[in-house]
């Protein structure tokens, strides 16, 4: 309950900021956007490869003047992994032989941006993930292995083309998403290509 508050009040500030800069914006454009991630779960039980997963959803921009706004989105992010061979040694009611993983989040981002030339947008920001479901075999028990959120800082770079954009950033986890314990912290971070179009 205390994670399901914690959530609705993250979710709530991140909508609160978008409609308050939306009233100052000098323009609103929004559009769908969609590419690959190549992520990782950083930790010792899990190999430490970056494997390729998807992103799908849609953005907004809301620009206060000629070079500064915000860029708030909503996105499906797959992020993939791979168990290292120590997770039984680190956790012998875990699985004993090597699993693919996958975690598909809902992914909200709030970016500042900052264009020092129209074809071209600076932005950084929070992002905040929850967990839409996830690999539930790595206990044998059954129970969950991650946490249900997971609060991140983004980067990257965004061309602007028309009505184009073709963009990479990079993600850095900023939580543990490991749920069973804190002996081994797991994080997600990974890099994201995408291509949007501006709807209006």
């Amino acid at each position: 309950m205390k994670l399901y508050n914690m959530n609705r009040k993250i979710l709530l500030l991140l909508l609160t900021t978008s409609l308050t800069s939306l009233s100052f914006a000098q323009g609103f454009h929004a559009g769908l956007k969609g590419g690959a991630n190549v992520f990782k779960v950083a930790g010792k039980s899990f190999d430490e490869q970056f494997r390729h997963g998807y992103n799908l959803g849609a953005f907004a921009e809301i620009n206060f003047n000629k070079k500064w706004g915000i860029q708030p989105e909503v996105l499906w992010n797959q992020a993939s992994t791979k168990t290292s061979s120590d997770f039984n040694d680190i956790y012998p009611h875990g699985i004993t032989d090597v699993q693919n993983v996958k975690l598909n989040y809902l992914s909200i981002p709030l970016l500042l941006t900052y264009r020092p030339f129209k074809a071209l947008s600076l932005q950084a920001g929070p992002q905040y993930g929850i967990l839409m479901d996830q690999n539930k075999n790595l206990l044998q028990n059954g129970k969950d292995a991650f946490k249900k959120g997971d609060f991140s800082l983004v980067g990257g770079v965004q061309l602007n083309i028309a009505a184009f954009k073709v963009g990479a950033r990079y993600q850095v986890g900023l939580s543990n998403i490991n749920d069973i314990d804190n002996q081994d912290k797991w994080t997600n971070e990974g890099f994201q290509a995408y291509v949007g179009f501006r709807i209006f």
